[in-house]
């Protein structure tokens, strides 16, 4: 039994050790052994190779390629109506309204947002919509392999890193926030969220892409990005420290909030106060006022988007003042999908799923400051922010609200449609009724 004991001890010795050394001691001084490079290149090949046994059998099998439901008519109302109608009202104009409806059933624009992001092909993970792990043998063999490497090695070493990251995050904040306040302390505050960031980032096995650094976020400013997931922020973090913004929370979260911001200017709301509108600007117009505290982190969509698209943006993040720092945001959904559906997993199976995916790769791009231009609105600034980030990350620009998500779609929404039509009617019938009264 001791000689057991003692045989595990030395392999949970060995296994700190090795991680320590290649993994946490580089990360400190922000360099990479080439690690992860060789692990994404041998997975790559892996893929493609898998992807051409797919490709070969689906031709075999005459498989759809397409996972579009429907195929939409972009005409406007007006212009799908004025074909089918002659006078003021017709009741074929129903059928119109019947179409958009059933679309709008089997395949809205909205809540396709919120599921995770279609493949062109399988990437070797469970999370597929059709069961190409059957087509072949040889896939079949490689699938379980992948499964013993992703749940046996990789989730082991991630979680181990994790903890690490976590520990180091809530230890090192608490001690660096009993110094005075000073240089000496910011200095070290930087450190610390920049050595944990990237250990959590090779808790995922991250590989980030950077671009335009010239652009990145300076002091006094506010950073906006669009938002996927709860890991938007560690992986800005690894680039950069932010001062974040959000509710207070309880739990193990909570701990690491109250740790944090005892070094780092955080800005914690709690419920109640998050309701007060006025209260969560001013405090925010007071950070930003300080040229000294680090750049605020925003997500203005409110909710998690599912690597596709860039929603409404709320115009309360515009409304501040001050220079607005764009950043676009990018997962290659071939390694692992990083989108959270919070309406359908928790954080903990959420994290899980990262966990055991092949790996998180992401490019993300600092876009040019901006500031409001004269005799511009909140709502357009943000829109103008809003579609330079879709073109940079290649995403959707839709105008929808986010907060659709849970809540019905708003009143004046069904409305604008109802007075849409309306006009339409009374333009028909103004237009249909001039030669009777030329008569």
């Amino acid at each position: 039994m001791e000689d057991l004991l003692d045989l595990l001890l030395r392999l949970f010795g060995f296994w700190f050790s090795a991680v320590f050394l290649l993994i946490v001691l580089p990360s400190i001084f922000g360099v990479s052994l080439g690690i992860s490079e060789l692990y994404l290149k041998v997975l790559v090949k892996t893929l493609e190779w898998a992807t051409l046994r797919i490709e070969k059998q689906r031709e075999a099998q005459r498989l759809p390629s397409s996972n579009v439901i429907i195929q939409r008519d972009q005409t406007t109302m007006e212009k799908a109506i004025a074909g089918l109608r002659h006078g003021d009202f017709e009741l074929s104009d129903v059928f119109y309204f019947c179409k958009k409806g059933y679309e709008a059933i089997v395949e809205d624009e909205v809540t396709q947002r919120f599921t995770s992001e279609e493949l062109v092909s399988w990437n070797l993970l469970t999370r597929t919509n059709v069961n190409f792990h059957y087509i072949s043998l040889r896939l079949t063999i490689v699938w379980v392999i992948g499964v013993f490497v992703r749940y046996c090695l990789l989730l082991p070493l991630r979680v181990t890193l994790a903890h690490i990251g976590i520990l180091s995050m809530i230890c090192g904040s608490t001690l660096v926030g009993q110094l005075p306040n000073g240089e000496t302390k910011d200095w070290l505050s930087d450190l610390v969220h920049l050595t944990c960031s990237r250990i959590l980032v090779r808790a995922l096995s991250g590989n980030i892409y950077y671009h335009n650094k010239e652009n990145k976020p300076k002091k006094g400013g506010i950073c906006v990005a669009n938002h996927t997931s709860p890991i938007d922020v560690i992986i800005l973090t690894n680039d950069g420290c932010y001062a974040m913004v959000g509710q207070a929370h309880g739990g193990l979260m909570g701990v690491i909030q109250r740790a944090t911001v005892k070094a780092c200017p955080h800005v914690w709301f709690e419920r109640s106060e998050m309701k007060d509108r006025h209260l969560v600007t001013k405090r925010l117009r007071e950070h930003v006022a300080d040229k000294e505290k680090l750049p605020i982190l925003i997500f203005p969509e409110g909710t998690c988007i599912n690597n596709t698209s860039v929603m409404m943006f709320k115009k309360g993040s515009f409304e501040i003042g001050g220079t607005i720092y764009p950043v676009a945001i990018k997962y290659d959904p071939q390694f692992g999908d990083a989108f959270w559906n919070s309406s359908k997993h928790g954080i903990v199976s959420y994290l899980l799923r990262i966990m055991t995916s092949w790996a998180i790769v992401c490019h993300v791009w600092y876009l040019p400051p901006v500031t409001r231009e004269e005799g511009e609105d909140a709502v357009q600034f943000a829109n103008r922010v809003k579609s330079a980030i879709a073109r940079q990350g290649g995403l959707t620009e839709l105008p929808w609200d986010g907060g659709l998500k849970r809540a019905k779609v708003k009143e004046t929404f069904k409305e604008e449609e109802q007075k849409n039509y309306s006009k339409m009617i009374i333009g028909n019938g103004a237009l249909s009724s001039r030669p009777a009264d030329s008569d």
